[in-house]
């Protein structure tokens, strides 16, 4: 069980690194553009006084299960309803995506259909992203699609 635990520590923590070099603040730095300290909108990050772009604290990483795996249409509401989830204010950064088509080995599990990582400065903002009526209508809306969901949050140490 442990391994199981090192594995989704693992999972999360790369997949959180990705998602940062994703971020639109991160981009605009490696191409040496400015962005204003303290610019909490959609993807905007602050910048230490070094250049570099502070990574939101807590991942919040979801896996999703569809009860109709093969089904491109459900995959792809699914996929539409997380995208509105950029919107809610505390969100500074967002990665939804698909099982890549990467080596098959032990520690892989690639059996969900959709995942997404959102990104928190801190567990109160992630705690406002729960109870925002994005959120809510979302669940609402999405949750027939999925058989089964999984969350990993974690914060930085």
């Amino acid at each position: 069980m442990k391994d199981l635990s090192n594995r989704r520590q693992f999972i999360t923590g790369a997949a959180a690194l990705g998602a940062a070099a994703m971020l639109p603040s991160a981009q605009a730095h490696n191409h040496g553009e400015e962005k204003q300290q303290g610019d909490h909108g959609h993807g905007h990050h602050k910048h230490h006084k070094h250049g570099a772009v502070a990574i939101p604290k807590l991942t919040h990483t979801v896996f999703f299960w569809l009860k109709n795996p093969e089904s491109t249409e459900d995959r792809d509401a699914l996929i539409a309803g997380l995208k509105t989830l950029k919107d809610i204010e505390t969100v500074r950064g967002i990665h939804i995506g698909v099982p890549a088509s990467t080596e098959k080995r032990d520690v892989v599990d690639n059996s969900y259909q959709v995942s997404e990582l959102l990104m928190f400065d801190d567990v109160e903002g992630q705690n406002a992203y729960q109870v925002h009526p994005i959120h809510q209508k979302f669940v609402e809306e999405c949750s027939h699609l999925w058989r089964k969901v999984t969350v990993f949050d974690s914060i930085e140490v």
